[in-house]
C-alpha cells in the first residue's frame, strides 16, 4: 500500500515537472516571437544615428568655415590699360582696349574672421557717386559678366595666396575726375549673398 502511494506521488511530481517545462518552453517561445530574441531580457542598445542625421551634423560643422563676410581690399584702384594686361580681365561687351581699368582685390572671411578660399560666383557693378547725398550710390554705369569660381581651376586662377584674396581686372572707359562706387556681390553655394561697396575716383 505504501509503495503504491509513493509511486503515485512520484508520478504526480514527474507530471508537474513536465508541465512546468512545457510552460517554460511556451513562455520562452512567446518571448522570442514578441521580442525577436531569446527569452532572457537583454538591455536595449540605443539606435545608431541615421545617415541623414550624420549629414546634417557634418554640414553644421562646415557651415562655420563657409564665407560669412566679403571685403573689398584698399589695394583696389584704377590703373591704365597697359598695366592691366597681365592681370585676369573680366570681359564686358561695352569695354574696349583703351581707357582705365579697375584692379580689384576681394577677400572672403569665415565666421571667425579668417580669410578663406571658397567656391562662389562674383558679380561686379559700378555706380555713379552722388556727392553730398544721403544715398551716394546713383545711376548704375556698368555691370560686368558674372565670374564663376565654382570650378577649382578657375578659382585658383584668380586666387592670390600671398594676399589671401582674389584679384580681378575690370576693363572700363570713363572721363577723368569722376567718382564711382564699386559694388561686389558674392553668391555662395549655400545660397547666401554677401556684398561690399568701395568708393573710387578716376583722375588723369
Amino acid at each position: 500500500m505504501k509503495s503504491e502511494i509513493r509511486s503515485q506521488k512520484s508520478e504526480a511530481r514527474n507530471q508537474m515537472s513536465s508541465a512546468l517545462c512545457c510552460l517554460s518552453s511556451v513562455v520562452c517561445l512567446l518571448a522570442m516571437l514578441l521580442g525577436g530574441g531569446s527569452c532572457e531580457q537583454m538591455p536595449r542598445l540605443s539606435e545608431p544615428a541615421t545617415e541623414t542625421d550624420n549629414d546634417f551634423e557634418r554640414l553644421s560643422v562646415y557651415s562655420h568655415f563657409a564665407p560669412a563676410k566679403i571685403s573689398i581690399m584698399p589695394l583696389t584702384e584704377f590703373i591704365s590699360s597697359n598695366d592691366a594686361r597681365q592681370a585676369n580681365p573680366v570681359r564686358s561687351k561695352s569695354s574696349t582696349s583703351n581707357g582705365a581699368n579697375i584692379n580689384l582685390y576681394v577677400s572672403l572671411m569665415d565666421s571667425f574672421g579668417s580669410q578663406i578660399k571658397s567656391p562662389c560666383v562674383f558679380r561686379f557693378e559700378l555706380y555713379q557717386k552722388v556727392q553730398r547725398s544721403a544715398e551716394p550710390k546713383g545711376k548704375r554705369v556698368i555691370i560686368w559678366p558674372d565670374v564663376d569660381l565654382t570650378d577649382p581651376v578657375a578659382n585658383d586662377e584668380y586666387w592670390r595666396d600671398f594676399l589671401r584674396a582674389y584679384e580681378f581686372n575690370l576693363p572700363f572707359e570713363s572721363a577723368a575726375n569722376q567718382s564711382y562706387i564699386l559694388q561686389v556681390t558674392c553668391l555662395c553655394p549655400t545660397g547666401r549673398r554677401l556684398s561690399d561697396e568701395f568708393a573710387l575716383k578716376l583722375t588723369k
